[in-house]
């Protein structure tokens, strides 16, 4: 069965109280993304205090959810910048036990298609980076960036051909995908092989032409029911990591959502995940039925 976690800033930007929501719900793990309005990069010299609140409630770390190359692809000071990142993810990933740091393919501008060869050839150096290290990069379908969906997810990972770089399959951005692939199992399909983490939120298309929208886990359009009985046929041991999103009493920007962390972004995050959660356990439950 699917091991449950959590990605911290969702519910707060105090480890405890996230730690204390693991608990409450029975989660093995929580995945580090802003703690103490920090981001993941900022964290070391604070992870003994992480790993003591984390011991203290039995939980490991699912995986660093590092915002690597959710940059530009043509501005070489940013580009260097992720680089940096990257090695202080690393490090912070070993020094929390943890094997996967997920990462991204560099704002959208136009087709995939147009921009693989250079993506491909941006992700050299990380490549270099992560040899010898006990570490997978995971990298994120979001439409905000080239790799949208997972038709495009397949065509990045087939290309850069790595056993270190894997798929963070995420259905909820599915939804948000402008060419409107249908997560599963239409994505699904594309990328079976590859996953080695899930991020489990939802949303819905509104309207013919309408924007989508977040909502609650298990009340959008994810058909995750099916999603995860193909994962467990799939003989997918990994975790459901509940990345929330949308919150019950406000609508967080679409900066706040490309951009997470911070205060602002997890304010009333512990409501929302709290009732997301509920449903989540529900919906796993259903699918073993």
């Amino acid at each position: 069965m699917f091991r449950l976690s959590v990605i911290s800033d969702e519910v707060s930007q105090d480890i405890r109280v996230v730690a204390s929501f693991a608990r409450r719900f029975n989660l093995e793990g929580v995945e580090i993304r802003s703690v103490w309005n920090q981001g993941p990069q900022n964290l070391l010299s604070r992870v003994d205090k992480i790993k003591r609140v984390l011991s203290e409630y039995g939980l490991r770390v699912s995986a660093i959810a590092s915002p690597l190359f959710k940059a530009s692809i043509d501005n070489e000071r940013e580009y260097e910048e992720h680089l940096s990142i990257l090695r202080r993810c690393i490090e912070l990933a070993i020094k929390l036990d943890t094997k996967i740091i997920r990462g991204f393919t560099f704002w959208r501008k136009g087709a995939l298609e147009d921009y693989i060869d250079q993506i491909i050839e941006r992700y050299q150096k990380p490549l270099e980076i992560i040899e010898g290290e006990d570490v997978i990069l995971g990298v994120e379908n979001e439409p905000s960036t080239f790799v949208g969906n997972g038709r495009e997810l397949a065509m990045f990972l087939s290309k850069i051909n790595s056993k270190r770089v894997k798929a963070v399959w995420d259905p909820g951005n599915d939804i948000f995908d402008p060419s409107g692939e249908i997560p599963y199992p239409d994505g699904y399909r594309y990328v079976r092989g590859w996953i080695v983490h899930v991020h489990v939120k939802d949303g819905v298309r509104v309207g013919s032409c309408g924007k989508p929208e977040w909502t609650a886990v298990g009340e959008g359009e994810v058909a995750y029911r099916e999603q995860f009985k193909a994962l467990m046929e799939d003989g997918y041991r990994g975790y459901l990591s509940l990345e929330t999103h949308w919150r019950p009493k406000r609508k967080l920007s679409e900066e706040r959502i490309i951009r997470p962390g911070g205060e602002e972004f997890s304010y009333s995050g512990e409501e929302a995940s709290e009732i997301c959660m509920r449903n989540l356990i529900r919906v796993l439950r259903e699918s073993t039925l």
